[in-house]
């Protein structure tokens, strides 16, 4: 059996104070968190100081793997430089390792020429930027038909063309590989695997959203066991990490014991 190594996204528990989430991951014994800039009431959004994040990861003994997320990066703007440098600049102070990236989502950019000429202008003004912090930038195509950046493929091909895999890596979120509907991963290249499962029988794919996302369990649709076992074979060695929507995971009484249920499941199939 092979061992998965579990992260914690912040939207795995959203409800719980920063110090509380934290807690929570090192109870499962994960020694990985991804914290969020889009929690309204809790950090980052509530002013939290990144010092403040990062003596509380410290004295619960994680790492903090990604601020999630610098939204629209593939528009390219002094609006998005500026959101960008601030990012990196609260990763950098609250220890953060990296700066997930997630491309614009509603439509436009996405005509074929257009996306990816834009989202080689991003990349190639980010690098800079996230290299002399010292910060990975963690690109992340979502499968969403209105997504500007669906395919992994183009992704990999804009970091590979201006070498800046030492940059760049990206994200497999396994809900976004099974909406995307494609073959290819890239386990050399990614960086970071998002975790979450569909178990709604009677939502077709196309309709799948952020919203009918839910902990894996035995009647998941995405055959997160599957992409993980296929992503662990060919030589993946990151985190995975648990990133649920759905509102009726957050409203989970003991998301200690849901977590750990989910854990067991996917440890007993890879």
């Amino acid at each position: 059996m092979t061992s998965i190594r579990f992260a914690l996204n912040h939207m795995a528990a959203p409800s719980l104070a920063i110090d509380d989430f934290f807690a929570l991951a090192k109870s499962l014994g994960i020694g990985e968190v991804e914290i969020r800039n889009d929690l309204s009431g809790n950090a980052i959004l509530d002013g939290t100081k990144p010092e403040a994040i990062k003596q509380a990861a410290e004295s619960h003994g994680l790492t903090i793997i990604s601020i999630n997320a610098l939204q629209r990066f593939n528009e390219w703007n002094a609006t998005r430089a500026a959101e960008a440098q601030e990012l990196i600049d609260y990763a950098s102070a609250c220890g953060a390792k990296a700066l997930v990236l997630v491309p614009k989502n509603d439509g436009t950019g996405c005509a074929d020429g257009e996306r990816q000429a834009n989202l080689r202008q991003s990349l190639t003004a980010l690098k800079p930027m996230l290299d002399e912090a010292g910060i990975i930038g963690l690109v992340e195509p979502l499968g969403f038909e209105i997504c500007s950046l669906r395919s992994k493929t183009e992704a990999a091909e804009a970091i590979k063309e201006l070498g800046a895999q030492s940059t760049f890596k990206l994200v497999h979120d396994t809900f976004h590989h099974h909406l995307a509907g494609e073959a290819a991963t890239f386990p050399k290249l990614a960086g970071l695997v998002h975790i979450s499962g569909v178990s709604d029988p009677s939502v077709s794919v196309a309709d799948m959203r952020d919203s009918h996302r839910v902990l894996v369990d035995g009647d998941d649709r995405l055959d997160n066991a599957g992409q993980i076992k296929a992503l662990l074979q060919a030589g993946y060695k990151g985190p995975f990490s648990f990133e649920p929507f759905a509102a009726e995971v957050h409203a989970v009484k003991d998301p200690a014991a849901a977590l750990r249920t989910s854990m067991d499941h996917l440890t007993a199939r890879v």
